[in-house]
């Protein structure tokens, strides 16, 4: 039987979301935009390049026709997720071609703070809003589906828009939007990834065992068939395919706390979950973040790529 839920708020592996996104003032436009961008493109630089593009579109048009918009925060939330839907078709085809994995961009926790909250923020990710949607893991497993299930699923799902208004965005019906977002939970219902909360235990056990390049100790805190992604971007070096088991991704680990005797890994919060941050010489190295499988580790998801490490801070 397909699942044809109407109601919002629940991700794909049933973890309740935050609730809906409330009707925002006009000058809250922005942080709504960007919720809805960085879920659909896993990255802050495009999600910012789409919000710009709206504002440009919007600011483009005659004065008398903005006027004439009945609900302008409904606008731009269109011409927002159709500028993304764009992207995710072009960045398929560019993700497929390039060397490695890709991974969505971690977001540091000063991300959702009181501070970040205020207007005054001038990162664009200072501006995105805290919630289950945003776990590495969801994020991951949203890659399994196409560019319009990946809209209809977070615009609903996710963000709480009536399938009506996912139509209008996708050109399609309200009855087609609602079989894709069905089709989109079924996808990552099947998929390798369950998003499992990660506890601070667990990483601290991972931290230490990593520091001291204890491979027993690695394979003790690591599920028996964990897997590590490491997303490069073709700029710094990364093994091409998933690396899989224990005593792999404990070698793995392992050979790189030899060869950089250097390096400090802190416990730090990315994308809502407990993660470590990697750091050597002042600059940030990787962002690992962690899934869960009966209190071992069982996913690493490993952010090399130095264009989506800039908003990482190294401790003083």
């Amino acid at each position: 039987m397909h699942d044809d839920r109407d109601a919002p708020g629940v991700l794909p592996d049933g973890t309740p979301s935050a609730a809906p996104v409330e009707a925002p003032r006009p000058d809250d436009d922005r942080r709504l935009l960007l919720d809805v961008a960085y879920r659909l493109l896993g990255s802050v630089a495009e999600a910012e390049d789409a919000v710009q593009e709206t504002y440009a579109r919007w600011f483009a048009m005659p004065a008398a026709e903005r006027a004439r918009v009945v609900t302008p925060t409904a606008w731009r939330v269109t011409v927002c997720s159709r500028l993304c839907l764009d992207v995710l078709r072009s960045a398929r085809v560019r993700r497929e071609r390039s060397a490695g994995t890709w991974l969505p961009e971690p977001l540091p926790a000063p991300r959702w703070s009181s501070r970040a909250a205020s207007h005054g923020a001038h990162d664009p990710a200072d501006l995105v809003t805290a919630d289950e949607s945003l776990r590495t893991a969801f994020l991951v497993v949203l890659e399994r589906t196409t560019p319009a299930e990946r809209v209809a699923l977070v615009l609903h799902d996710v963000l709480g828009y009536a399938f009506a208004e996912v139509a209008d965005v996708l050109g399609r019906t309200p009855h087609a939007c609602r079989q894709l977002a069905s089709s989109a939970r079924r996808r990552v219902a099947a998929g390798p990834v369950r998003p499992v909360p990660v506890d601070d235990a667990a990483v601290a056990a991972l931290q230490d065992a990593w520091r001291r390049g204890d491979v027993g100790a690695l394979v003790a805190v690591l599920d028996p068939g964990c897997v590590a992604v490491v997303d490069g971007g073709g700029v710094v070096s990364a093994p091409a395919a998933p690396v899989r088991g224990a005593a792999a991704v404990a070698g793995l680990l392992a050979g790189v706390a030899e060869r950089a005797p250097g390096l400090t890994l802190v416990r730090v919060v990315a994308n809502g979950e407990p993660a470590l941050l990697a750091h050597a010489g002042g600059r940030a190295l990787a962002v690992v973040a962690l899934g869960l499988r009966d209190g071992r580790v069982a996913d690493l998801w490993v952010v090399r790529d130095p264009a989506k490490l800039r908003g990482w801070r190294v401790p003083a």
